[in-house]
Formats: structure tokens, sequence, C-alpha cells
């Protein structure tokens, strides 16, 4: 079953030796939230902090039929697309072994199973006088999910993208409430994504219209 295919996943990336949380064990592991993530993270972690990965840029690409939509009818979650000279803003989460290892990773490997891969990413942030960028963490896992993901859908015109997502519903609920609760937590912490502001403007549209 669908656990079944997280464990053997989980069990193949250990056993490369580029697995990313290595043999032994670590002081502290962190995680990069770059959509839901940012809003709910449901495990525990000692600190958290706003930064940027480079060369990325958060999409709308992958299929949702666990969370925010159902086979047949997916709904639409971020993945993150590799663009040179784009940045995506994000939460990284600080984790402690003990936590990682007594349960977090696995809570993770579960909620992340539609993504295929899991990448370590250094993360950047602004210094202190505001102009000059520093590396805020060092290989913070985060999950991508790729064309290999079974539930990759790709690319969309906004207009059709806005239509779907307000539309779709899952067992996490409305498709809409993933977008709005994700548009709410980067302006909480002060994180710009101006394709995600039109996104959302367009999400309520359809909305008001379906209402009335």
């Amino acid at each position: 079953g669908g656990a079944e295919k997280v464990w053997t996943r989980v069990a193949a990336i250990e056993a490369s030796p580029t697995c990313p949380w290595g043999g032994s064990a670590q002081p502290m592991v962190w995680v990069f939230g770059y959509g839901s993530i940012i809003w709910k993270p449901d495990f525990p972690f000692s600190r958290s902090l706003s930064c940027y990965a480079k060369g990325y840029k958060r999409v709308w690409w992958q299929g949702s039929t666990d969370h925010r939509g159902v086979p047949g009818a997916p709904g639409r979650t971020v993945t993150l697309e590799e663009r040179p000279g784009s940045i995506v803003w994000g939460r990284a989460f600080e984790i402690e072994a003990d936590d990682w290892e007594g349960g977090v990773r696995e809570h993770l490997a579960v909620r992340e199973k539609q993504y295929d891969t899991l990448r370590k990413l250094d993360l950047h942030a602004r210094g202190s006088s505001g102009s000059e960028e520093i590396v805020a963490v060092r290989g913070a896992l985060t999950w991508i999910a790729t064309p290999r993901s079974e539930n990759y859908l790709g690319p969309l015109p906004m207009e059709e993208l806005a239509s779907q997502i307000a539309t779709s519903r899952g067992p996490s609920g409305p498709n809409s409430e993933y977008l709005l609760m994700l548009a709410e937590a980067l302006r909480k912490h002060g994180l710009e994504d101006g394709e995600l502001d039109v996104l959302e403007r367009k999400v309520r549209e359809h909305l008001r219209r379906n209402k009335d």
C-alpha cells in the first residue's frame, strides 16, 4: 500500500551515499518549508527563521489526491522548479536530533509522500544591513515533486489554475484554503511572492462568483 511505498523510498534514501540526513547522529536537522509547512508545521521544532533558496521558483504544478483533492479530481499544491536567477522565500525549521529520530522524520515522510525527491538546500537571508546576503542554513531538507511524481501535473494558464484551486476539495479541506493560508503566512512573515498575490486575487474572484 501507500505506507509500504513510503518506507521503501525512505530505506532507499538512507542506503544512498548521498543520504541527506547522513548515517550518524546529527545535533539537529533543518527542514525548509515553502508550502503548507510554513503555516502548518505539525512537528516539534526549536526555532524557525525566514530565508530563501536560490535557483528555484515556487510553482503550482503538483497534484494532490490525498489532501486537497481526490483521485480523478486532484487539487494543486506547490513544488519547486529549478530556475536560474530566481529565489523562493520560505521558513526553515530547526529540529532536535532526538525529535527527528523519535518520529518527525517518519511523520514528514508520510506527510510528503506524493513528493518524489528529497533534496538538501543551502538557505540564505539578509544580513543586518538589509543588503548583504548571508548563508543562514546549510543543507536544509526539503521535499520536491518532479515530473517523475505520479501526481505531477505541470503548468497551467493562470485562469485555469485559479479555477481548479477554487473548486477542488480533498480529505484535508478545500484547495483554496491551502492557497489562502499560504498567502496569509507569507504576508505575516513579510515574504514576497508576486505571482502568488495575483493567483490569490483570481481564486478569491472565483470563490465569490461560485458563491453568488
